[in-house]
């Protein structure tokens, strides 16, 4: 995707995708593993893992689940910030990573800067719901107080292409070949 149009008013570190490594492709794995459970449970197939990057270490995992929760705000990414911060014991994750198989919505990308998130990567861009290259761009916006380090697209047909599957499967259409 051609992005000059909106680079002058982006963050140098969301111009461009940076290479990926064997530990962002681990955790990748991971929030796509959340992914599957989600489908699994009916919702839709978005997952979420947040890692400590000096300790390599998981810090949170979570799917969406506002269909079981009943609850509009059960995006992946905010459960998995939640359950940081409860394991933390501070709302503020500074220097944590946040690996999501969707572009976060605008709800999502306010929570990742109100945490001060140190890096967010995410697989598949979101054109109608994504806020971070589409809609509104928040990370670009100049009254925005946090802004991570961006890199996307890492896995990305792995994720649309389960997004896709599960979507026609609810509308009872075969999946593609």
């Amino acid at each position: 995707m051609d992005l000059s149009a909106r680079a002058c008013n982006m963050p140098a570190a969301m111009r461009e995708t940076a290479a990926f490594s064997a530990f962002d492709e681990e955790m990748m794995r991971l929030a796509l593993d959340q992914a599957g459970a989600a489908a699994a449970a009916g919702e839709a197939p978005i997952g979420a893992v947040l890692v400590d990057p000096a300790r390599q270490e998981v810090i949170a995992a979570a799917h969406n689940r506002p269909i079981g929760l009943c609850d509009p705000t059960a995006h992946a990414e905010i459960l998995a910030l939640r359950a940081a911060g409860a394991a933390m014991g501070n709302y503020r994750l500074v220097g944590l990573s946040l690996y999501a198989t969707l572009e976060p919505c605008a709800m999502c990308a306010g929570a990742i800067s109100h945490a001060r998130l140190g890096r967010l990567v995410f697989a598949a861009e979101d054109p109608k719901g994504g806020a971070i290259l589409h809609g509104p761009t928040l990370f670009a916006q100049p009254t925005l107080h946090w802004r991570p380090e961006v890199a996307h697209g890492l896995m990305a047909g792995i994720a649309a292409d389960l997004l896709r599957d599960f979507f026609r499967a609810r509308r009872g259409k075969p999946a593609a070949d």
